[in-house]
């Protein structure tokens, strides 16, 4: 589904593949040819928050969020322009870097790390993105 916007409107969507937003916020929004997506969290489709799962799940949820979030826009992830990924140890870099280089492929958007001291709801990581259409 194309989100494709005139006259510069703001198109917010959400996911049916994933829980509502908890909050005073959506999973993405389209301006133009550009969707923006929302930080995405370790949280399942049906609404559970994955914090107390290994390192290696929660990353994959995460992942699995972005694709859904993506999906929702009319987007994909070989449309990635940025990636934006918070942890919350950098001692787990090394395992997200290798499932990241998985999921992307041969893909490269442009890619900031940030170690942060913490995330809500005591999730090992976040991720927010920007992709086109």
């Amino acid at each position: 589904m194309s989100m494709k916007n005139e006259n510069g409107a703001i198109a917010c969507v959400n996911s049916d593949e994933l829980s509502k937003p908890g909050g005073h916020y959506s999973h993405a929004c389209v301006h133009g040819s550009t969707v923006y997506l929302s930080g995405q969290l370790p949280v399942s489709p049906s609404g559970n928050i994955l914090s107390d799962r290994p390192f290696d799940e929660q990353a994959r949820q995460v992942l699995f969020n972005i694709d859904a979030s993506l999906r929702a826009a009319g987007s994909g992830r070989d449309r990635l322009i940025q990636v934006r990924i918070f942890i919350a140890d950098m001692a787990h870099w090394p395992t997200f870097n290798q499932i990241y280089a998985e999921w992307i492929g041969d893909h490269r958007p442009a890619r900031i790390v940030a170690g942060v001291s913490e995330l809500h709801f005591g999730s090992a990581l976040e991720i927010e993105a920007v992709a086109g259409l």
